[in-house]
């Protein structure tokens, strides 16, 4: 994998978002229909927060190992948004970024995916799982060592 080669080669085009507004029980459907980890939230064409898998878990069921009863669950999956339970503020990448500057960050274990985004348009997401996938596919990295 040639790590100066623009992010756009590696990363995810058609991105899952939802909307600030919407309500928490969407956010379940689509963490539990679709083989994802993070989920980009947006105002019209705008990215404003990410949610992860992690950060929703931990609100649906806190640091607590327990059943919570079905109807009290539905609520709070009803009653609250997207909005209240983003990250707000994240590192994002633009298009000419370099695969380098993602792994930095990577590296670096803060963050396990960032979109690329065109001014304030999200145009795709990479995460550690896009890079693992393209270097274990990369068959110029396995020639280098046989």
């Amino acid at each position: 994998m040639n790590l100066l080669a623009p992010i756009t080669t590696i990363m995810t085009k058609d991105v899952l978002t939802l909307e600030a507004t919407a309500g928490l029980d969407k956010v379940e459907k689509i963490f539990q229909n679709n083989n994802i980890h993070h989920l980009p939230i947006t105002e019209g064409e705008k990215m404003v927060g990410m949610i992860s898998k992690t950060d929703f878990l931990l609100f649906k069921r806190g640091f607590f190992d327990f059943q919570v009863e079905a109807k009290y669950d539905l609520f709070r999956l009803k009653t609250h948004k997207a909005s209240d339970i983003m990250t707000r503020g994240i590192a994002k990448l633009e298009p000419t970024d370099k695969i380098n500057v993602a792994l930095e960050v990577f590296k670096k274990n803060i963050l396990h995916a960032l979109p690329v985004v065109d001014g304030d348009q999200l145009i795709g997401i990479v995460t550690t799982h896009d890079i693992i996938t393209h270097l274990a596919d990369d068959k110029s990295a396995i020639n280098q060592y046989q």
